[in-house]
C-alpha cells in the first residue's frame, strides 16, 4: 500500500517564467520553443503519453506558460493527438507486505530538475536544482523552502553535507566542487587542477572528513581535502568506464559504479590505486551501488534490468532480473534496514522496488508525481536519523520522502 502526503510549502524563492513563442508556429515547433529548451524532445516519444488534462498537469509542473495561453492552447492540442496514452513501457508491479507513505514537496523555481535530496543534522533536507545553478533547503516541520543561486554554469549534479556543517556540490559543468555556508550564503569553488578534468559527478565524505568524487565523462576519480583544498586524481584503468555512483566501505575503501563499462572500481584510499572488478556480461551497465553491513556491494545493473551483488571475501557475484524485466534501467539504490531499495526508471510508472535478501523476494510501488506518472527517481539515500528514504522525481519539480512500515 501507498499514500502520499503533498507539501506545497513557503517559497522564498520566484519561478522562472519563460518568454512565448514565435507567431503561431507549428506544434512541433511548439514543442522546441518550450520542451526542449530544457530536455531532449525524444522524451516524449520515450513517454507513456498522455490526455490533454494530463499533459496540462505535466506542464504545469516544468514551464510556465500564463503569459502566452494561446501557446498552450495549440501545445495541448499537439501534445495530446501526437502523443497519447500507451502501454509500450508498462512497468510490471509486484505486491507484498510492506506499506509505504510517500511525502512531497514541489520545489518553488519551474524547469531546474532537482535532485539528490539530503537531510542535515538539523533535519533539513537539501537539492540541486542541475539546469538551473539552485542549490535548494526544506525545512520539513514549517514546509519553508529556501533556494540559493550557485555560479551561473555550475550544473550541480548532486549534494553533500561535509563533516562540519557545510553543503556541498558537485559543479558538473564549470569542473569544481563548491561549497555553501548555510548560515552566511557565502560559496567557494574548487576548481579541478587537470584541464582534462570537466564534470565532478557524485561525492561523498570518507570517515577522515576526505571528499570523494567521480567525474563520468572524464573517466576520473577524485579526492578533495576540505582544509587545504587540494585535490587529487585518478584515472579508471579502461577506457570510458564512465565512473558514477561512489560509496564509502567500512574499511575505508571507496567504490565507484562504472556506467560505461561491465565493472566496479575499488580505491585505495591512501594510495588512490584503482583496481578493477569485472562484472559479467558486456552489456552491463552500472549507475549506482551501496554496502551493506557484511561488506557486500549492491549495484544496479541498468543495462540489463537487473540487481547484483559482488561479496569480496568470497569474490563471488550475482544478479537477479528486475521485476519490469530487461529494459527497466534500475537507477537509484539504497540499502534500508537490511533491505535493498531501488528504483526502475526505464517503465512507466517509474517504480520504487524493495528486495528482501534473505528470501530474495521483491516488492514494488508506482512513483507517484501528481495525476501523472512522469520523471527520474537518479539518486537515493537514507536520511540522517535513519528512519526514512530520500527520493525525488526531476521532471514533476518534487523532492520526497518515503516511510516505511514493514
Amino acid at each position: 500500500m501507498v499514500r502520499l502526503k503533498l507539501h506545497l510549502g513557503v517559497f522564498l524563492f520566484g519561478a522562472i517564467v519563460h518568454g512565448a513563442a514565435a507567431e503561431e508556429p507549428a506544434g512541433e515547433h511548439l514543442v522546441q520553443s518550450y520542451c526542449a529548451a530544457c530536455h531532449s524532445s525524444r522524451y516524449l516519444e520515450r513517454s507513456s503519453g498522455y490526455s490533454r488534462a494530463e499533459w496540462a498537469t505535466l506542464i504545469s509542473n516544468m514551464v510556465d506558460m500564463s503569459a502566452a495561453s494561446e501557446d498552450e492552447v495549440k501545445l495541448l492540442d499537439y501534445l495530446a493527438v501526437t502523443y497519447p496514452p500507451n502501454s509500450r513501457r508498462a512497468s510490471t508491479p509486484v505486491a507484498g507486505q510492506a506499506s509505504i507513505e510517500i511525502e512531497s514537496w514541489t520545489v518553488p523555481t519551474l524547469g531546474q530538475r532537482p535532485r539528490d535530496p539530503v537531510e542535515d543534522a538539523d533535519g533539513n533536507i537539501w537539492w540541486v536544482g542541475q539546469w538551473l545553478d539552485i542549490l535548494g533547503r526544506i525545512d520539513p516541520k514549517t514546509g519553508e523552502m529556501t533556494e540559493f543561486a550557485l555560479p551561473e554554469g555550475a550544473k550541480p549534479h548532486s549534494v553533500e553535507i561535509g563533516p562540519k556543517g557545510g553543503v556541498w556540490y558537485t559543479g558538473n559543468k564549470n569542473a569544481t566542487m563548491g561549497r555553501l555556508d548555510p548560515i552566511t550564503g557565502e560559496i567557494k569553488e574548487f576548481p579541478m587542477p587537470d584541464p582534462a578534468a570537466l564534470d565532478p559527478h557524485t561525492h561523498v565524505f570518507d570517515a577522515s572528513g576526505m571528499l570523494w568524487f567521480s567525474l563520468q565523462h572524464s573517466n576520473m576519480i577524485g579526492r578533495l581535502d576540505p582544509a587545504t583544498g587540494d585535490v587529487k586524481l585518478v584515472t579508471a584503468p579502461t577506457p570510458r568506464s564512465r565512473p558514477y555512483g561512489v560509496k564509502i566501505a567500512s574499511d575505508g575503501n571507496v567504490w565507484v559504479a562504472c556506467n560505461g563499462s561491465n565493472c566496479l572500481l575499488k580505491v585505495d584510499p591512501e594510495t588512490m590505486e584503482v583496481e578493477e572488478i569485472k562484472l559479467p556480461d558486456e552489456g552491463t551497465h552500472v549507475r549506482r551501488l551501496d554496502i551493506d553491513d557484511q561488506g557486500d556491494i549492491w549495484w544496479v545493473n541498468s543495462g540489463l534490468g537487473r540487481l547484483g551483488r559482488y561479496s569480496p571475501a568470497i569474490e563471488e557475484i550475482k544478479e537477479w532480473p528486475s521485476p519490469s524485466g530487461p529494459k527497466s534501467h534500475p537507477y537509484a539504490i539504497a540499502i534500508y534496514k537490511g533491505a535493498i531499495w531501488y528504483n526502475e526508471s526505464g517503465v512507466r510508472p517509474d517504480m520504487l522496488v524493495r528486495f528482501d535478501p534473505n528470501t530474495e523476494t521483491f516488492q514494488s510501488w508506482p512513483m507517484p508525481s501528481g495525476e501523472v506518472y512522469t520523471g527520474i527517481l537518479r539518486h537515493m539515500r537514507v536520511s540522517h536519523d535513519g528512519q526514512s528514504l530520500l527520493v525525488h522525481q526531476t521532471a514533476g519539480n518534487r523532492i520526497m520522502r518515503v516511510n516505511i512500515d514493514e
